[in-house]
């Protein structure tokens, strides 16, 4: 193994100063920005994402996003706050994804759909800027509006034609029989649609099916559907959003059919994160939050084709 980085000393001084100009674009809008622990006593029970457990007498893990202690700072009046940390997701190594990355999460009080959208939009215009490159439009796109090019509405296309449609797109048959009806969506999302996004525009896809809310609100003026949105730019996925869920009780229900879906799938079983749902039943305000992959802005800003390009060691150098 070579000792020297992958990214070039340009690279490296560009990270710096978007890195700068982030803390600006908090800054000048006065989001305060706080730091919690990376080492954490939960890991996350979304049967979607693997959480890194670390050795030791009592269960610990690396954070998957800093999301959970965030919120219990909201729930104790800390107001707009942002971060910029270190996460880490035991994911699958690709040209977009390192297993230790840099995010960016900010929570903004009394916020809706469309501002959060439009704010991170924002920023991401505000990096590209900084770089010297010309910063593409926002374009809102709904999650529905999306699959029009495969002729289906995805809230309510049957089971059947979904599976039969994903085979048509490479998904082979055993692993079809698999995947529930989220799962199927999900596939046609990563290998069909979301690499057509944003191709010239920050396009923000927003108010996904309700059975993908994860963390958010359901949009009560749009049943079926949650007030939840990513943004992608050269068919990549940038960032994650919501209009944030304060119910405990929901958020309990939705913790239990992940572990019940972990169960299914044969995956390790993950406890609740109880201070998070302590915090929510002290009361969390009403307000929406943002996970924003630095690193693939960095690519965007730097011209990168890889996110080796933008990191001094990757995950074979560290």
């Amino acid at each position: 193994m070579s000792w020297r980085p992958t990214a070039a000393p340009a690279a490296l001084a560009l990270r710096a100063r978007l890195l700068g100009a982030t803390r600006a674009f908090f800054g000048e809008r006065a989001v305060l920005e706080v730091t919690t622990p990376i080492v954490v006593r939960h890991g996350v029970t979304d049967p979607q994402l693997a959480s890194f457990a670390l050795a030791g007498e009592l269960p610990r893990y690396l954070q998957t996003s800093p999301e959970y202690a965030m919120k219990r700072l909201l729930a104790t009046g800390s107001g707009d706050i942002f971060q910029v940390c270190q996460v880490f997701r035991d994911d699958e190594r690709s040209r977009l994804h390192n297993p230790e990355f840099t995010m960016v999460e900010w929570y903004r009080l009394g916020f809706d759909l469309r501002q959060i959208m439009e704010e991170t939009a924002g920023l991401v215009a505000h990096l590209l800027n900084v770089a010297g490159r010309t910063p593409p439009p926002l374009q809102p796109l709904s999650y529905r509006e999306a699959f029009e090019p495969l002729g289906i509405d995805p809230l309510t296309v049957d089971e059947a034609a979904l599976r039969a449609l994903a085979r048509d797109h490479g998904l082979a048959s055993p692993a079809a029989r698999e995947l529930d009806r989220d799962g199927l969506l999900d596939f046609l999302m990563a290998v069909v649609i979301g690499p057509t996004l944003g191709k010239g525009t920050l396009c923000a896809l927003h108010h996904y099916p309700a059975s993908q809310a994860a963390l958010a609100r359901h949009d009560p003026d749009m049943p079926g559907t949650a007030l939840r949105f990513e943004l992608y730019a050269e068919g990549i996925e940038l960032a994650n959003g919501y209009v944030e869920l304060a119910d405990a009780g929901e958020q309990r229900r939705r913790f239990e059919a992940d572990r019940s879906a972990r169960a299914r799938l044969g995956r390790a079983d993950v406890l609740p994160d109880s201070a998070l749902l302590d915090a929510l039943e002290a009361g969390l305000p009403d307000c929406a939050g943002v996970a924003l992959g630095f690193d693939r802005v960095m690519m965007l800003a730097a011209g990168a084709g890889s996110i080796d390009e933008v990191l001094a060691f990757p995950w074979e150098k560290a």
